[in-house]
C-alpha cells in the first residue's frame, strides 16, 4: 500500500476521497484502510472541511472488499486484528459529525458494500451493482448482515447475505439504498453538488441528528463486531475461506 492508493483533494467545503486501486477495483487490504482512517480524523478536525466524499477511481468499481491476497492465508489468529481495523475505521466514518455522501462508479462489494452503508447519502448510476458477497468467499456476513438488516429489514436481508448476489441499480433506488441515480458520468459531480448542498445546512443540527442516529445505530453494529469474532474464528477454522480465495487465485492464473 501506498499513500496514492487513497487520494484527497478538496472542492470549497468538500472533501473528496479517491480510492486508488482501479486495477483491482479499488479493493483494499488493512494498510488502505488505515489510511481512509486516518483521513477521516483529519476532515473532523479540519474546519475547513463541511462535507466528504468517498469515490473510487476508474468506471469498473467503487469497491470490491476485501483484497483477497491479505486474508488467503488467514487462520483463526488473524481474526481479531482484522475485525479491530475494520472496526476502527467504521468508528471514523460514523463518528464524522459532518455529512458523507458516496459517488458509487461501479460495484461496492463485501466491505465496500458496507463503505456505502455508513455513508448518509449514496449516488450511483445505472449500471451500479451492490451486495454483500462474502459468502461466496467463505466468510459469513455479520456486519454486512446488521447494516443491511438496519436499511431493508429481515426478510430481504437474509437472502441477500445467504445468496451473496449483486443488486442491481434498479432494486438498490427500489429499496432505498441508491438516493439519487444519475447518468454514470455525472455521478462525482453530483455528489459533490449533494454533499456542498448538505454543507450549507446548520451545522449543529446536522452533528446532533447524525449524533442520534449514532446512538441508535452503533450498539448492535459492536454487538454485530463482538459476534463475529467467534463466528469468523469457526471459518477461518474450517479452512474452507483459505481454499476458496486458493481455488480463486487458481482460476484466475489459468484464465
Amino acid at each position: 500500500m501506498t499513500e496514492d492508493d487513497v487520494l484527497v483533494r478538496q472542492e470549497g467545503a468538500v472533501a473528496v476521497l479517491t480510492l486508488n486501486r482501479p486495477a483491482s477495483l479499488n479493493a483494499w487490504d488493512m494498510a488502505m484502510q488505515d489510511t481512509v482512517r486516518r483521513r477521516f480524523g483529519e476532515f473532523a478536525a479540519d474546519a475547513s472541511v463541511k462535507a466528504v466524499v468517498i469515490t473510487g477511481a476508474g468506471d469498473r468499481a467503487f469497491c470490491a472488499g476485501q483484497h483477497l491476497a491479505e486474508t488467503a492465508d488467514f487462520g483463526p489468529e488473524h481474526v481479531d486484528g482484522w475485525l479491530d481495523n475494520f472496526r476502527a475505521l467504521y468508528r471514523a466514518i460514523l463518528e464524522i459529525d459532518k455529512p458523507v455522501v458516496a459517488a458509487i462508479n461501479g460495484v461496492a462489494a463485501g466491505s465496500g458494500y458496507q463503505l456505502t452503508l455508513l455513508c448518509d447519502v449514496r449516488v450511483a448510476h445505472p449500471g451500479v451493482r451492490m451486495g454483500q458477497t462474502e459468502v461466496s468467499s467463505g466468510i459469513p456476513s455479520i456486519t454486512g448482515m446488521y447494516l443491511t438488516t438496519s436499511a431493508l429489514g429481515t426478510s430481504r436481508t437474509l437472502e441477500l447475505m445467504m445468496s451473496g448476489r449483486l443488486m442491481e441499480a434498479d432494486e438498490l433506488k427500489q429499496v432505498g439504498l441508491v438516493h439519487h441515480l444519475v447518468p454514470q458520468g455525472d455521478v462525482l459531480d453530483t455528489a459533490i453538488k449533494v454533499a456542498g448542498q448538505l454543507a450549507e445546512q446548520p451545522s449543529v443540527a446536522i452533528a446532533l441528528t447524525k449524533q442520534r442516529y449514532r446512538d441508535l445505530v452503533t450498539p448492535g453494529l459492536w454487538e454485530a463486531f463482538e459476534a463475529a469474532r467467534a463466528i469468523d474464528r469457526k471459518a477461518w477454522a474450517s479452512g474452507q475461506p483459505q481454499q476458496v480465495m486458493r481455488d480463486f487465485f487458481a482460476a484466475r492464473r489459468k484464465a
